[in-house]
């Protein structure tokens, strides 16, 4: 799978969070669900700052690698950092080297299969923050741009 390498300045995103594992499955029951309360109960609307309609899926506070626990947070890229509320979650994204990859095609069935493939990679991974930007650049979730940054090591 292609990728190219990107330095990248320091992100700010706000949304909901779940903490979930890799193992038996539970990641893509707990993520599509988490994706699924930010739309139905109009979270991701109430966002303030946010620099633009794509949405961002984060990974972060990884308790080891991808076969360890971790936490996901769906949400979006506000423009300043903000505090934490009952319901949202303030998370900053570091600046620093990232492997980008570019998939097109249907959100769920594309992005899982990329990450398939990133996790048989021999890339040098910081497990500090990787994330999934989600280009919305057509009403069809089978044929979307999605964008994966995976924090590495300089």
């Amino acid at each position: 799978m292609k990728y190219e390498i990107v330095e990248l300045e320091e992100k700010v995103v706000i949304g909901i969070k779940v903490k979930t594992t890799n193992q038996d499955g539970k990641a893509i029951q707990d993520i599509g669900l988490t994706w699924q309360r930010l739309f139905a109960n109009g979270i991701y609307d109430k966002i303030p700052s946010r620099l633009n309609n794509k949405t961002i899926g984060l990974y972060t506070e990884y308790e080891g690698d991808f076969t360890k626990p971790y936490i996901f947070i769906a949400g979006a890229e506000v423009d300043k950092k903000l505090e934490n509320t009952e319901e949202t979650v303030c998370k900053i994204i570091p600046k620093g080297k990232y492997a980008k990859f570019i998939i097109k095609g249907d959100v769920q069935n594309s992005v899982g299969q990329a990450w398939q493939e990133i996790w048989s990679m021999d890339l040098k991974r910081k497990y500090t923050c990787d994330f999934e930007e989600y280009q919305n650049n057509s009403e069809d979730m089978e044929n979307q741009e999605i964008h994966i940054y995976i924090a590495i090591e300089d």
